[in-house]
């Protein structure tokens, strides 16, 4: 189940990264031409198809988790819904798997704001996720001795945030120095070229 679960995963946090920054990007160099909005209803229709992926994904671990017969998986997966990372794995679960699901309706996926705010809450939804997987699983997992609640220092937010900062200052040069949009995607989007009749020059209208 991880190899799929990551893969959906993955492609359900790209697609919301790309609609997050390709709504105001668009808006910026005026490419309204070129990124359509059916282009970004056509992405807002895949990620309810990730949704659903990454939402099966966690009902079949928990499913696999209680079928398994094994209390310490049981209790381990128990832990991360009503435990101390709680609020972290209900976020988690709202923003990946049930707010995704209100792109079904058309009026949702095609009004631009209420659509790059539901991929900004995806985005913190997915950063949850690794927060759970890493940081609940390592604070209760199978031996008690090593049982603990994580607790970030000054270090690690400047290292988040570092990041953050990071990624949106190669974005920025990237778009500056390079063309954003592929010249082989605007190409096949002009309409063809109309060859005029007969040779030479058109002939001119009569008045």
């Amino acid at each position: 189940i991880f190899a799929p679960y990551f893969v959906a995963g993955a492609i359900h946090s790209g697609l919301a990264m790309v609609i997050t920054l390709l709504i105001p990007l668009r808006r910026i160099f005026k490419t309204e031409k070129f990124i359509t909005d059916r282009t970004l209803e056509n992405l807002a229709k895949t990620i309810i198809l990730t949704g659903l992926i990454v939402g099966y994904s966690y009902g079949i671990e928990y499913f696999m988790a209680w079928y398994s017969g094994n209390m310490t998986e049981r209790d381990t997966f128990l832990w991360r819904a009503i435990g101390h990372y709680a609020p972290q794995f209900w976020i988690m679960l709202v923003c990946n798997s049930i707010l995704p699901l209100a792109l079904f309706f058309k009026k949702v996926r095609t009004h631009l704001p209420t659509l790059i705010g539901i991929c900004l809450l995806i985005n913190v939804g997915m950063w949850f996720e690794r927060y759970v997987i890493i940081v609940g699983s390592m604070a209760h997992e199978y031996d008690p001795y090593s049982w603990g609640i994580y607790s970030p220092t000054r270090v690690d937010y400047g290292i988040m945030v570092g990041s953050f900062c990071l990624f949106f200052l190669m974005f920025s040069l990237f778009v500056k120095f390079l063309p954003s949009i592929s010249m082989t995607e605007v190409k096949e989007a002009m309409p063809f070229p109309v060859r005029p009749s007969g040779r030479g020059n058109p002939p001119a209208k009569e008045a």
